[in-house]
């Protein structure tokens, strides 16, 4: 692998969410759960709102429709969640099943642990992890990445 100040920001971005969801999931296997890291957004939501369509979802979690639709047929594939037609064609509602219900005590744990963990590393570093992500998201909500690739594009050109 090349040297951590060789690589790109979107490199290291990838690398520090591989070693974070692979110990995760590692985590889940170990308590003996079949679910992986990426679910967590869909299981928060659909506990506040009840069954609910994807559109729905995705608005609660903070995550596109896109990512949550793919996740859910995952979530489909392990029993975890159930679609049924929503009030027009395309429309999907989801709900959690009684199995994604049972494992909901061991998950609260295992989510505890993860924050607790989180936590841990974030005070080892020079600034808050979770502050550094938020306001980095924060300045992208205000000009986009495109935008500003657009803007060194045209910048670049002159």
């Amino acid at each position: 692998m090349a040297s951590v100040e060789a690589q790109t920001l979107g490199t290291l971005l990838r690398h520090l969410l591989e070693q974070l969801d692979g110990a995760v999931e590692a985590a889940y296997a170990s308590a003996g759960l079949d679910y992986r890291p990426r679910y967590t957004p869909i299981v928060r939501a659909l506990r506040v709102l009840g069954p609910a369509s994807i559109r729905a979802v995705a608005e609660r979690a903070g995550i596109t429709h896109s990512a949550v639709s793919q996740t859910v047929a995952q979530m489909a594939k392990r029993r975890l969640v159930k679609l049924t037609p929503g009030a027009d064609a395309r429309e999907r509602i989801v709900a959690l099943t009684p199995a994604a219900l049972a494992m909901l005590p061991q998950l609260e744990k295992q989510w505890a642990l993860t924050n607790a963990a989180s936590e841990a590393l974030s005070a080892e570093l020079s600034a808050s992890l979770f502050d550094v992500v938020r306001e980095a998201l924060a300045a992208l909500d205000k000009r986009p990445f495109p935008d500003r690739l657009a803007a060194l594009a045209r910048k670049d050109r002159r």
